[in-house]
């Protein structure tokens, strides 16, 4: 199939062709040669070459009038760069394409007619010889073309895609990069268009974008035609996948979260061509996600590929075709921002004040800052803002970069994690709050206002200047104590980030902020919705479920993601998973609660821990605990996860519920599971002997320890004096629980924030040898280094 001169199909070139081809068509044909064989679907098509646009201009004559328009040009002159841009582009467009290469093109047109049929449309993509290079991307600078038919109307896109090497956004990322425009030359893409408008298209990462964390594949997807996925047109759905389990053989999404997708992006034929916009999606398609889990597992396993094949994390572009219902990669390229973190130095910001938030949608950048509000509707007001606002705006596209470079911050309407403005913030390691709904009308133009990207997946934008701080942590070279320091830890959201923190793994997973925010139903009331008296709460359940089987399933599947986003980032490393640890009052509290929960005088020594999970108020409850821990280990992979048990009363209380677990599948033992057990009531520790026989290992917890012990209430503000865990009391009990998990071979620990507040508990306990102590993550680095020279001092009489 091979052509000669200024053309050539994608199996004659490869990624070393970048002067000849561009960075775009190097990829796509390094790709087609390479990885079609491992089943990675790329569209076919040919380029057009760099020395065709050579020859196109020489032809012309039109070099010396190039040269003369951009001559002496100030990037931030805005608006003599979009007169010089215009007729830049008009020289180039003007010059026309010579006869013989006009027809190399249309004779390879043909020939993708042959194998596609006559009715093939086409994608015509700009390949710029200084794009996707492994630290600038050049992503959006010029113009591609969609849906293109018939000879004529390809060689009139051709010379206008040849043109678009000056675009006005172009120009300036050039200049910025400190690129000669002279020498950075244009190849052309032309390849079978991927008919997404009939389905779905988006863009995925080989690594999670805001924390550089690289075991996940990213995917990011709406409804349509990609560009409102990469324009943040749209906010939308979202969706992770363990690279090590998937790649283990394991076939199980992650995490996902529902996007809005308001829009979708079609074709319109009009009387020579077709254009694009944009329609409402159909409410019952934004309330489903818009591929299916083997939709995106595909795509892991092609992301998996591509990065095993370019050696480095890649960010690619994928569409699904409407009407033969594959799923293809149409771009990839270097990921140029999240894969240049720091492994060595954390930077952690903490918010200190409360606020009034203005608006909220997700975070981009882990940032915080302040600044004014400057609302921005179209690309003609950017005159208007100045250095250091806040750029407040519908969405942002190419042509906004100039000013975005000088924001204090972003916040925009629509978008997602993968859209302009997010790939912009991060560039410049700004933080953004994109798909915010109505910021344009909630955040006042000229108030000052903080924006926060350091809470989570969420960001928030605040009336006016809140406080925050900056902590700076340097990690390297930190040597590993022989104490295992681990980390308390209940929000996945932060688990992608925490991991980087030198760590033995997760001591205390929590259960329970995954069932209090990301579930919000007591578990009863979600598989027995007709006794929920509270029509508020019926409907709150209704409208949560929407889309799941039923109650039961959309407990399983929020709480296993949740767990299993945890275990995926700290992965091979164990972490201990504690089953749900409510209160009867923190229960109630639940949506629909109130029903099933008895009202207590002192809940803290009532029906919690243990006592529920084999009672007939709760067993039910229970088993979609286990069904989900299941789920995380068996389908996920994710057999790094150790369960354990809290506030275990008694030995015959310990026996009926390990067998009640061994009954819905999780049998200590089998698959590896290991079971620990909270040690925090003194007959735990008086019968250290019997309790080691069943559990795997102890985690001493110190606050009811302390509570127990002392006879103290931990909620009593009038006896709080009389709390100390460095009582010699509760120091005795944690001896005999160390000495006795020594003694019956099983793991000791400790989740508390004793050792990393006081130095002498922390010298108590690696004197007593105890094996763990987890902590949470702003005390990690500090008990470390505190840990590590209590060893050095202690090491010849330890």
């Amino acid at each position: 199939m091979g052509t000669s001169g200024y053309v050539r199909f994608f199996e004659e070139f490869g990624i070393d062709d970048v002067p000849l081809v561009g960075g775009k068509n190097a990829s796509l044909g390094e790709m087609f040669q390479k990885l079609s064989g491992q089943g990675v679907r790329v569209p076919h098509g040919f380029a057009i070459t760099a020395e065709a646009y050579r020859y196109m201009l020489d032809e012309a004559g039109a070099w010396d009038r190039l040269h003369a328009e951009l001559e002496d040009l100030d990037p931030t002159d805005v608006a003599a760069l979009a007169r010089k841009g215009k007729r830049a582009r008009e020289i180039v467009y003007g010059a026309g394409l010579p006869d013989d290469l006009a027809a190399e093109i249309l004779d390879a047109y043909r020939t993708l007619q042959q194998e596609y049929g006559e009715e093939v449309s086409l994608a015509v993509r700009s390949s710029a010889t200084a794009e996707d290079l492994p630290t600038a991307s050049f992503a959006g600078q010029q113009d591609s073309y969609l849906n293109v038919k018939g000879e004529e109307s390809l060689l009139e896109t051709c010379r206008r895609c040849f043109a678009s090497l000056f675009t006005d956004r172009a120009i300036h990322y050039r200049v910025d990069q400190g690129f000669d425009h002279f020498k950075v030359s244009l190849s052309i893409g032309v390849m079978k268009m991927v008919r997404s408008d009939l389905a779905a298209s988006g863009v995925m990462f080989s690594l999670d974008t805001e924390s550089g964390f690289r075991d996940v594949v990213f995917v990011t997807g709406a409804y349509g035609l990609g560009e409102n996925v990469v324009q943040g047109a749209v906010d939308p759905d979202e969706f992770y996948v363990h690279k090590p389990t998937y790649l283990a053989g394991h076939r199980a999404v992650l995490r996902r979260l529902l996007g809005d997708k308001a829009v979708k992006m079609i074709f319109v034929e009009g009387q020579t061509k077709y254009t694009t916009r944009n329609i409402p999606t159909p409410k019952s398609d934004r309330a489903r996600f818009c591929l299916t889990d083997a939709d995106v597992l595909e795509l892991a396993g092609y992301a998996c590929a591509i990065e095993g094949h370019f050696g480095r994390p890649m960010d690619m572009e994928w569409a699904k075709d409407g009407i033969d219902g594959q799923l293809y990669i149409v771009q990839a390229r270097p990921e140029t921002v999240s894969s240049q973190h720091s492994a060595t130095a954390l930077e952690t910001y903490v918010l200190e004040g409360p606020g009034e938030v203005l608006a909220e949608g997700r975070s981009v950048g882990e940032k915080i800052a302040s600044g004014v509000a400057r609302r921005i509707e179209s690309p003609a007001h950017l005159s208007e803002f100045k250095p250091g606002e806040v750029l407040v705006a519908d969405t942002t596209t190419p042509d906004w970069e100039p000013v975005m470079k000088t924001a204090a911050a972003i916040i925009t309407n629509r978008g997602g994690r993968t859209c302009h403005a997010s790939i912009i913030a991060r560039e410049l390691g700004i933080p953004a709050v994109v798909g915010a709904g109505d910021a344009t009308t909630s955040v006042p133009d000229g108030a000052v206002v903080t924006v926060s990207c350091a809470e989570g997946e969420s960001g928030k934008a605040y009336r006016g200047e809140v406080p925050f701080r900056v902590d700076r942590t340097e990690v390297a070279d930190l040597a590993r104590p022989r104490t295992q320091i681990m980390i308390n830890l209940g929000n996945p959201d932060l688990a992608f980030k925490t991991s980087f923190l030198p760590n033995d793994g997760v001591g205390l997973a929590r259960m329970e902020f995954i069932i209090s925010e990301y579930i919000r139903v007591h578990p009863m009331a979600l598989l027995h919705p007709e006794k929920v008296t509270d029509p508020e709460a019926h409907r709150t359940i209704d409208r949560l479920t929407q889309g799941y089987a039923d109650g039961a399933a959309f407990f399983v599947e929020r709480l296993s993601e949740g767990i299993g986003t945890i275990a995926a980032a700290f992965w091979p490393k164990p972490v201990v998973v504690r089953m749900s640890d409510f209160k009867t009052n923190e229960y109630a509290s639940l949506i629909g609660g109130a029903g099933f929960e008895p009202s207590e005088s002192n809940p803290m020594l009532g029906f919690r821990g243990t006592s529920r999970y084999a009672h007939p108020a709760y067993a039910e409850g229970f088993a979609l605990e286990c069904r989900a821990m299941r789920r995380v280990r068996e389908e996920m992979g994710l057999t790094n996860v150790i369960l354990m048990l809290p506030f275990v009363r008694r030995i015959a209380e310990a026996d009926l519920v390990l067998q009640t677990m061994a009954d819905l599948g999780l049998r200590r033992g089998e698959n590896g599971l290991e079971v620990y057990a909270m040690c925090e009531i003194p007959n735990n520790v008086i019968l250290i002997d019997e309790f080691a026989k069943r559990f795997d290992g102890f985690s001493i917890g110190s606050n009811d320890l302390t509570q127990l012990t002392l006879g103290v209430d931990r909620d009593s503000e009038i006896v709080a004096f009389d709390y100390d865990e460095r009582d010699e009391g509760v120091k005795e009990m944690i001896r005999l629980a160390v000495e006795g998990c020594r003694r019956n071979r099983i793991h000791s620990g400790i989740c508390g924030q004793a050792p990393s507040d006081y130095p002498d508990m922390a010298e108590f306990l690696v004197r007593l040898g105890i094996e763990s102590m987890s902590l949470n993550p702003d005390s990690v680095v500090k008990t470390t280094r505190q840990i590590l020279q209590l060893e050095q001092q202690l090491a010849p009489g330890r």
